[in-house]
């Protein structure tokens, strides 16, 4: 080593150890430290902001990534992605965590008997594959959750029947129906309405106690409003089936209450969109008397009467009910032993004979029969005039009538020129594995398909019926015109005190005339 080539090495060294050199090296680190640890909100630091952009400059190399640099800072930017916070419900897995008891094993799933294997769950996946060749259903997946939560609902109860009435969607949460027939006696549903009537008749019971008490009491109204239309019994008529509810397979099933006629016919009034919250107000004009498990419930039991169809000669009357035809027409039916299938000819007709009615039509009055609301007036009011005439004038009392059971849907009402239903064959291609079904064109959604001896109903809608103008509200009344003063009711002025002795004298004078007038014929009976 030459003695220039050691004094050069000698000085670089007395360089990195003098001050200025540790100087720069601790400003160098603690620049790094500093843009390492400074943050936005996002989380992302301006050092790893830098190496984005140089990394990009490098790999692109454009020629004028001094005027670009910016545009490149920006882009970056754009694209970090922000720390996502953790939701404080996932919903995916609370329903996951609902859903999971339906994959669950029963103990006794391994001791398969006869009695256990008779158990009235559908075999709906066989049904979802027809209503799929007409292109209706919910899909594989969804259909197989219902499937098993229907198997809940039917290791909880006895029942003789249970079906998938459909589900309805609702703006928030969405309905699934189930509909059985029960073989058991329920308990007695809680009756609002004698509540409130008991209540009322309390208030009014005070109110003539309180007038009673009163020296001049107020007068008293004469008016009886009409009685109200009495609910039919669970298991007849629109309160036939029982129907259990739940938003999704795998939440408990919720029974909805019985229907009443007050609730059938508002819910003829008017149109809500369901929320998928049973107790939730109906606001509408006119009030509608209940929660939206009530109008729930009073849709089902109007599409139910519309859209539940079947194949001709599925169902037959027995002889008991051919001889009740006289008294209040055929309630019942029972299936035809001889039925072996209706032929796709005539399920898709044009006429519309291979399908009829299997469930009671709703009359105009809630019921699907008639009820009399003048059959429980006393004698005697029935003896007064009064009562006679207000009788005469009643509106409604005349019987309302209704299509009979197993009546065909080729004699429903048109929709204005449109027929009430459209029959079609799933196949044309391949008709002797196609299935015939109809679609309502009355109740959007609701569905029956038959092939052979399997038939089957359903409906997925929003629970509307189809109209052809636009659904306007019903307007509140008009207001009653002011009361006309007639001559007879004008009040008159107090008379003059000179009135009043006028009034007197002529009176006192009256009574002097008619005690002559009575002397006068004692003394002539005295003379004969």
């Amino acid at each position: 080593m030459s003695a220039t080539h050691y004094q050069n090495h000698s000085e670089d060294q007395r360089r990195m150890r003098s001050p200025e050199g540790f100087d720069m090296e601790k400003h160098f680190n603690d620049a790094k430290s500093y843009i390492t640890s400074t943050a936005g909100k996002d989380g992302v630091n301006l050092y790893d902001h830098l190496v984005k952009c140089v990394s990009r400059l490098l790999t692109e190399q454009p020629r004028d990534s001094v005027t670009i640099f910016e545009d490149v800072s920006k882009l970056a930017r754009s694209q970090q992605v922000k720390p996502q916070e953790e939701p404080a419900e996932n919903t995916e897995h609370i329903l996951a965590e609902e859903q999971k008891p339906l994959f669950e094993k029963s103990d006794n799933a391994e001791e398969l008997d006869d009695e256990a294997l008779q158990s009235p769950l559908p075999h709906i996946l066989e049904q979802a594959y027809y209503f799929e060749q007409a292109g209706i259903g919910l899909g594989r997946d969804e259909t197989y959750r219902i499937w098993l939560a229907l198997k809940q609902l039917v290791d909880k109860g006895q029942y003789e029947k249970v079906r998938f009435w459909g589900k309805i969607v609702g703006t928030e949460k969405n309905y699934y129906i189930a509909e059985v027939e029960q073989n058991a006696e329920e308990e007695a549903d809680d009756d609002d309405g004698n509540e409130e009537t008991s209540e009322n008749d309390d208030a009014k019971d005070a109110d003539d106690e309180e007038g009673e008490g009163e020296e001049d009491p107020l007068p008293k109204s004469t008016y009886k409003a009409p009685p109200p239309v009495p609910k039919e019994d669970r298991g007849t008529g629109v309160n036939k089936h029982t129907y259990y509810v739940c938003n999704h397979p795998g939440s408990p099933w919720i029974k909805l209450p019985i229907v009443t006629p007050a609730q059938i016919s508002q819910a003829r009034l008017i149109k809500v969109f369901f929320t998928g919250d049973l107790n939730r107000e109906i606001k509408s004009f006119p009030a509608y008397p209940g929660t939206e498990k009530n109008y729930l419930r009073a849709q089902i039991a109007r599409i139910s009467a519309t859209t539940h169809v079947s194949p001709a000669g599925k169902f037959k009357f027995s002889d008991e009910e051919e001889e009740a035809e006289e008294e209040g027409g055929k309630q019942n039916y029972q299936e035809n032993e001889d039925f072996t299938g209706a032929p796709l000819s005539e399920l898709v007709h044009e006429d519309m004979n291979g399908w009829v009615h299997h469930v009671l039509h709703v009359l105009p009055q809630g019921r699907t029969k008639w009820w009399n609301p003048n059959e429980n007036v006393d004698k005697e009011e029935e003896e007064a005039e009064e009562e006679e005439d207000m009788k005469a004038a009643a509106p409604g009392a005349q019987p309302e009538q209704g299509p009979p059971l197993l009546t065909p849907i080729g004699v429903d009402a048109e929709i204005q020129n449109t027929k009430a239903w459209t029959a079609k064959i799933s196949s044309n291609l391949i008709p002797q594995y196609a299935c015939a079904f109809v679609r309502s064109n009355l109740w959007p959604g609701a569905y029956a398909f038959a092939r052979g001896m399997i038939w089957e109903n359903i409906y997925v809608g929003f629970g509307h019926k189809y109209s052809t103008t636009d659904y306007r509200p019903e307007l509140p009344p008009l207001p009653a015109n002011e009361y006309t003063d007639l001559p007879e009711n004008i009040e008159t002025d107090d008379p003059t005190p000179e009135d009043e002795a006028k009034a007197r004298a002529a009176e006192h004078h009256g009574e002097e005339g008619e005690e002559e007038h009575e002397e006068e014929a004692e003394n002539e009976e005295d003379d004969d």
